[in-house]
């Protein structure tokens, strides 16, 4: 129903309340008492629930982090078991979550989200063509975003080309370290490319369909971006490949173009399971992980012991036992430690979180009026629920064990950062319409009013309309 009221004139004191729900596409509209009295109702929008979804998986990640990454030594006692007394240990852990510095990226994080729901993306992008001259050109932050981000992935790739800034761990040289904080410069790049993508497929528009001036500038952007990643990231790599090309077929590109190079895809993948040794064991250990339990099964064997552990409502926040023996129970495999510690239950609310998220912000692209905004948002939909496909797929030992992090739980502040920057991002893509415009009636003219009729015979948000 796009307009619907329940009105209530109370004997005592005489208050209205009314009741508009289901109000256009935007969300539900809501009148309390309180908003009557300031005759304005309470706007709930979609982009508000994947803002508070995105926050509450953030809240998630500030608690779960410092649990998870708790050691023997860090423990004076061992925590207590039953409901409240979990909820008393809770309460107990709470200062040193907040002293941690996760809680500074959440909140940053938050900030950015919020701030990037009412930024003018199309205008800061040049998405239109009527932008002209170099100067505009150069205001652009998409190509400065874009080369920055390959120039650092490529110093991780060059060993000794900056041994100051690049890091490497467990043999892997993903990181670069600026003062304080440590990131990947491949997340930069995966989110950068997705409005890369966008804007090519909306200024090409209809020629987007042809082969050699359509698809392959835009295949040749995505092979040497995602073929950096693949390196060093295999998975992120691959995630990078398929956003893009559902972005692509989003955006005109005809289907058996981007079919026709996938087998030349697999072939790079297969090269790049066959170069690495360690890759080949993690298959070997999804296959049969007692093989080698203290080996390559070691961490398909701890997480499904961690799963095993959990029960339907967990043994309580802070009482896991696998998290001293499971490595990576902070990045990719805190979800594992999240089902031991909040059970069933508390793994079912982040999977529902997520379904949110994408299920909400699909309803903003299906209203979003630009094509350029329906594409980003296509694409930080499909990588935020991709990711955390693979993340909870590897964790179950449903795929073999790949380094894919959890969105906005696994602990890195620069990944929350950017993550919630798109879904930002996402929320803007809502359409704003006037309280005025959707409460009025109808437009069309009706009978000339009645001499002598009162305002409440004539306004039909007082009192009683006349038949």
């Amino acid at each position: 129903a796009r307009r619907a009221g329940v009105r209530h004139r109370g004997r005592g004191d005489g208050l209205e309340t009314r009741l508009l729900a289901f109000r256009g596409r935007c969300g539900l509209r809501i009148s309390s008492v309180a908003a009557a009295w300031a005759d304005e109702p309470v706007v709930v929008r979609y982009a508000h629930v994947i803002q508070v979804a995105a926050a509450s998986l953030l809240g998630l990640g500030v608690l779960l982090v410092p649990s998870a990454g708790m050691r023997l030594g860090h423990a004076a006692a061992p925590p207590p078991a039953g409901f409240v007394a979990g909820i008393d240990h809770l309460l107990r852990m709470l200062p040193d979550a907040l002293s941690h510095k996760h809680l500074v990226f959440a909140g940053l994080s938050v900030a950015v989200m919020l701030l990037a729901s009412v930024l003018p993306w199309e205008r800061l992008m040049q998405v239109e063509p009527a932008a002209r001259g170099l100067g505009l050109r150069l205001c652009n932050p998409l190509p400065w975003a874009v080369g920055l981000s390959l120039v650092l992935v490529g110093v991780t790739l060059v060993p000794g080309l900056a041994p100051g800034l690049a890091k490497s761990v467990n043999g892997s040289s993903r990181w670069l370290t600026l003062g304080p904080i440590t990131f990947q410069p491949s997340e930069l790049l995966k989110w950068s490319m997705i409005p890369a993508l966008a804007w090519w497929c909306h200024r090409r528009g209809p020629a987007i369909g042809r082969f050699w001036t359509g698809l392959v500038p835009a295949a040749a952007f995505v092979a040497l971006c995602a073929g950096m990643v693949m390196i060093e990231d295999l998975g992120t790599g691959c995630l990078m490949a398929a956003v893009s090309g559902l972005v692509l077929l989003a955006g005109g590109v005809r289907v058996w173009h981007v079919l026709a190079p996938l087998p030349l895809a697999v072939a790079g993948v297969v090269a790049a399971v066959v170069a690495e040794p360690y890759r080949l064991r993690r298959l070997t250990a999804f296959l049969d992980p007692w093989a080698d339990p203290a080996g390559a099964g070691y961490h398909p064997i701890a997480s499904m012991a961690a799963f095993a552990s959990g029960g339907l409502y967990g043994r309580g926040l802070g009482r896991s036992t696998q998290k001293y023996h499971l490595p990576e129970d902070t990045t990719d495999f805190v979800f594992p430690i999240l089902c031991e510690e909040l059970g069933l239950a508390g793994g079912a609310l982040v999977v529902g979180l997520f379904l949110v998220i994408f299920w909400f912000g699909l309803s903003l692209i299906h209203a979003s009026g630009s094509l350029f905004g329906r594409l980003v948002g296509l694409g930080v939909l499909c990588t935020v629920g991709l990711q955390a496909c693979i993340n909870l797929a590897v964790v179950t030992v449903t795929v073999p064990t790949k380094g894919i992090a959890l969105p906005l739980i696994s602990a890195g502040g620069t990944g929350w950062v950017l993550t919630s920057l798109m879904l930002g991002w996402v929320a803007s893509l809502e359409p704003t319409v006037p309280v005025e415009q959707s409460t009025e009636p109808s437009s069309v003219p009706g009978p000339p009013p009645t001499p002598g009729a009162s305002i409440e015979s004539l306004d039909p948000r007082v009192g009683r309309v006349p038949a």
